[in-house]
């Protein structure tokens, strides 16, 4: 948009003393700057630049606030602000070079056209259908939690409203409390999850509360809009009100059923064709329009319209169209805007200072006393109410929308914009450090001694904890949970862990197991990956006896992944969690890295976790659970060096050997007569420090760890003198290269290798094979093992013992995280797994 000029007429006839300004369509594109024009002078290259800036600056602040764990909103909020009036915006050269008046419109328009896409998106997310299922209390907390803040809005009114005089007090009422008391359902689900909340019944509680919230919020903002617009409640507002409900019945009764046929006529499995796609993002455009034309505002129309989108593949696939440009790119601009028009130097005076501290303490306190008294009447605890009415005060889209109409109708003058844009940036701030403060959520968690396989019960119940990232391992992780032998006497309870990183999308939020009904198609790809995996361990319970599944999802960043693991193993009291290497085997039988995150994770849990850790090292296990149990043929080795780590490979492999169907091979390592120095130990921590004594202690321990090992290793072998499926074989090696040549020479009929990741022991008969290991974590044996150039058939599962202070004797029990008090004279074996929770964590390498 180019002014060519300013046309002013002076005609005694013609008194108009408006100014004119006349579009030239040239002003466009430029000519080129050889041709002396300067890009900035034309609305195209200044739009881009203009965005360039927004999603630059949004992504800085993202990216300095994440420490903070600061939702999304806030960076881009104040991104605008920081380009606005406020702050770069002071310097008139660079308002009216980047953000001159005649951009606006283009700016707004682009704004305003993402807005619109990016709620149809929040309304195919929505699932209304969980209203349905969450019963009094959400709906309680949510109306209670409007209800406070919607009167201190009132109140805040009366004391605004004199400076503002032209506009009605019942219109000024209506914004200024649809303001204060929505909730960003979007912005909560992503606060949640940051929190780890998001699978706790707080968690869910504030989800479906922040959702009914949500729709109230519209249903008043279209009130506010109607009577914003009309001076006198006269029957216009009326008119608009009537002709909102009506659209509303048009998109459930008419629109429904249509997009459910087309989801009809597409085949099961295939891709919504492009033809469908394109109508329903016209029908965005269109709801759009004619809820501008009756008068609400016109992302109403496109929430309506993305709520009766049924869920399904539909859904999944209008999200992963839209969703990174619409939020990555357009929505900035939004909030940009929200932030170009809020001039903080307008809040002059100690006055109106101390008036936005008033309104931003009695706001918040507005939900919290609302939420807590709803949750104290369904005694809940005092803290979880406290929790709850915090996480409410998370804002976002919907605040930000009532408050840019507002100023646009004239409701709202500068200074009352810029402090009500204040107060949300305030209120959803404070949300993730106050309840990461407050809230603590109890450990319920008694102590538990039996940590590890070599300690569970052999009669008694073997709980595993299964993590996936993908469907890719399902099928190994099953026949080896089979292999595992489930009996009568010694059912096996599974844990499925499905991991799904936490990315910036909302769509990676919605998947909570419990309060989805079967049968209901997914909801996006993950969920969707999600069923597939749950599908695959229910039907191995239903065909075999005596195996109980648990599914389980954890949505983190994948820094923090390993923190949800080893919760969930102290909630469920397991004894062993099974990891999947980060390498996947290809097609050539070579070993290939498919996430390097995933190694990070494995390194914090063997450092964290409050069991013992079985690395499964995936290339296939065959064998199909879909034969009566007892025809499943496996063949197992066992590799045994000595040492905690050993022994537990060798307590999983003897639990195996039970099995009808397994032939298990114990091979156990002797040093012969002519080895390179003894065994010595070392613990994780203690390199380097110490003296003679130091390493008299620690020679003490070895011995004692071979007589356990010697003890052990007889005790297997006289229980299973009479069975004929174990074979039990002893190998004398001098060095490391005798060992490899042995380990190569072990007949290729086996499987699956059972091998001790043996931390903390410094063997001569695996000496030198540390040095060119590619995966430490496994140890020299499992990296031997799992290496790209041992062409081989077989999984490998890499053990790690859990060796914390109640391993030593049943007479002391703690917990990994508590500190051990007394000094136990038999307390000098390296407390390798004892480190405290969350202080030994590997960072991804760059």
């Amino acid at each position: 948009m180019g002014d060519t000029g300013a046309i002013v007429g002076t005609s005694p006839g013609n008194k108009s003393e408006q100014t004119i300004v006349c579009y030239a369509p040239t002003m466009i594109t430029t000519n080129g700057i050889w041709q002396g024009d300067n890009p900035l002078d034309y609305s195209l290259p200044l739009f881009i630049l203009q965005l360039t800036l927004v999603v630059v600056t949004t992504r800085i602040l993202v990216f300095l606030l994440k420490p903070l764990r600061q939702p999304r909103v806030i960076s881009e909020i104040l991104g605008g602000i920081i380009l606005g009036p406020s702050v770069l915006g002071r310097s008139s050269n660079f308002a009216n070079t980047i953000f001159p008046l005649r951009s606006v419109m283009v700016l707004e328009t682009m704004a305003n056209v993402g807005l619109l896409y990016f709620l149809f998106l929040v309304g195919v997310e929505m699932d209304i259908g969980v209203i349905k299922r969450t019963g009094k209390r959400a709906i309680a907390i949510a109306i209670s939690g409007m209800i406070l803040p919607f009167l201190i809005g009132v109140a805040f009114a009366f004391i605004l409203h004199h400076s503002v005089e032209f506009v009605k007090l019942s219109t000024f009422i209506l914004f200024l409390g649809v303001a204060l008391s929505v909730t960003a359902f979007p912005v909560l689900a992503r606060i949640l999850a940051e929190l780890k909340l998001l699978n706790t019944d707080i968690g869910r509680l504030a989800m479906s509360s922040a959702l009914i919230n949500d729709i109230c919020a519209w249903i008043l903002l279209a009130f506010a809009i109607a009577l914003a617009e009309n001076e006198a409640m006269s029957l216009a507002s009326l008119w608009v009100i009537l002709s909102s409900a009506v659209f509303v019945v048009f998109c459930v009764y008419v629109i429904r059923p249509i997009i459910a046929w087309m989801i009809r006529r597409s085949p099961e499995g295939e891709a919504i064709s492009e033809f469908y796609i394109c109508l329903i993002l016209t029908g965005v455009m269109i709801s759009g329009f004619i809820t501008d034309a009756i008068g609400t505002h016109s992302v109403f129309g496109a929430f309506v319209f993305g709520l009766v989108i049924p869920n399904g593949p539909l859904g999944v696939t209008l999200i992963e169209r839209l969703e990174d440009f619409v939020s990555g790119l357009l929505l900035p601009l939004f909030f940009a805007i929200s932030g170009l028009k809020t001039d903080v130097s307008s809040i002059t005076g100690v006055g109106t200072w101390a008036l936005l501290a008033v309104v931003i303490i009695l706001a918040c306190a507005g939900k919290v006393a609302g939420t807590l008294l709803v949750t104290l009447y369904y005694k809940m605890p005092f803290q979880e109410g406290l929790t709850l009415g915090l996480l409410m005060n998370a804002k976002g889209l919907v605040e930000m929308i009532v408050l840019n109409v507002g100023k646009d109708q004239k409701v709202l003058d500068d200074k009352a914009f810029a402090i009500m844009v204040l107060v949300a940036l305030v209120m959803t701030a404070v949300v993730t450090p106050v309840v990461t403060h407050i809230y603590k959520p109890a450990r319920k968690h008694a102590p538990y001694k039996r940590r590890t396989v070599q300690r569970a019960k052999p009669d008694g119940e073997f709980r595993v904890l299964v993590c996936v990232h993908t469907p890719r391992n399902v099928p190994t992780i099953i026949n080896l949970l089979e292999a595992s032998h489930p009996t009568k006497k010694s059912p096996i309870c599974t844990y499925v862990l499905h991991l799904v990183e936490l990315t910036g999308r909302a769509s990676a939020m919605l998947i909570v197991h419990t309060t989805r009904k079967s049968g209901r198609p997914a909801l996006n790809r993950t969920q969707a990956q999600s069923d597939h995996i749950i599908h695959a361990f229910e039907n191995f319970e239903q065909h075999s006896g005596f195996v109980s599944v648990n599914p389980l999802t954890a949505i983190s960043p994948y820094s923090t992944m390993h923190e949800d693991i080893c919760d969930v193993a102290e909630d469920k009291r397991v004894a062993l969690i099974i990891i999947p290497f980060h390498k996947q085997q290809t097609v050539d039988g070579g070993m290939e890295a498919t996430n390097p995150a995933i190694r990070t994770i494995n390194q914090n849990v063997l450092a964290n976790a409050p069991c013992s850790v079985g690395i499964l090292v995936d290339r296939g296990l065959t064998g199909s659970t879909r034969l009566a149990a007892n025809q499943i043929a496996h063949s197992v080795a066992v590799l045994f060096f000595g040492g905690a780590d050993d022994r537990e490979a060798l307590a999983y492999g003897w639990r195996m050997c039970e099995h009808p169907g397994i032939n298990l091979t114990v091979m156990r390592f002797v040093p012969g007569d002519n080895v390179v120095g003894e065994g010595s130990r070392h613990s994780r921590g203690g390199e380097g420090g110490g003296g003679g004594e130091m390493l008299r202690v620690s020679t003490d321990h070895d011995d004692r760890q071979k007589q356990v090992d010697e003890d052990y290793i007889n005790e297997f072998r006289a229980r299973t003198a009479n069975d004929a499926s174990v074979v039990y074989a002893e190998r004398l090696v001098n060095h490391g290269e005798e060992t490899v040549a042995v380990i190569r020479s072990i007949d290729p009929v086996h499987d699956l290798f059972i091998v001790g990741r043996g931390e903390g022991v410094t063997s001569p008969l695996t000496a030198g094979l540390t040095d060119w290991s590619e995966c430490p974590e496994l140890g020299p044996i499992g990296d031997l093992l799992a290496s790209s150039d041992f062409a081989a058939t077989y999984s490998v599962v890499v053990v790690q013992q859990y060796v914390g202070i109640e391993a030593i004797g049943d007479a002391m029990v703690g917990t990994p995280d508590s500190p051990n008090p007394q000094h136990d004279p038999f307390d000098e074996q390296p407390h390798r797994r004892q480190s405290p929770r969350g202080h030994a964590v590997f960072q991804p390498q760059p």
